[in-house]
């Protein structure tokens, strides 16, 4: 009578509440971590930052918005990209392949990012070439009208 029985759904349902807790408490360490990273940013692109996508091969890994819209030129002995893409809008629908190969993006950019690829030879789509400024081998692209549909193809300059 005097004995005491621990109960075992008793025990199970503290351990629950006990993980719970833990997870709770690791998703709020997990997302503030990222909040202080994103804001610590000054508007610098993280390294190899990527909305929705991996970094293709031969991008500069650089998407992202960079805070420099407005001012597009090249530090001098900077490696010169093939082709340069900088969304002005708040969505620029992009598509780039290498000829008959690989798919290195296929999504939309936001307002400020820029995305870069160095291959020899490029196929690009614009859904809208009038949200995009696109810069082939450093040097402007004819601005598209609002609503146009664009497809070119972009070969490396000789010599860079």
């Amino acid at each position: 009578m005097g004995r005491h029985r621990s109960d075992p759904l008793g025990i199970a349902r503290l351990a629950l509440v006990g993980l719970a807790v833990l997870l709770l408490l690791a998703l709020v360490v997990v997302g503030a971590k990222a909040l202080f990273t994103s804001l610590g940013t000054d508007g610098a692109p993280t390294p190899g930052a990527s909305a929705s996508a991996p970094a293709a091969p031969g991008a500069t890994g650089n998407t992202g918005n960079t805070g420099n819209q407005g001012n597009t030129a090249q530090p001098s002995g900077a490696r010169v990209p093939t082709v340069q893409f900088i969304c002005q809008a708040d969505i620029c629908p992009v598509f780039v392949r290498v000829p008959g190969g690989d798919v290195l993006m296929d999504r939309d950019l936001s307002r400020g990012e820029q995305a870069s690829y160095f291959e020899p030879e490029l196929d690009v789509v614009l859904d809208d070439a009038g949200t995009v400024e696109v810069l082939e081998n450093g040097k402007p692209r004819p601005a598209g009208q609002p609503g146009e549909r664009q497809t070119f193809s972009v070969k490396r300059a000789p010599g860079q």
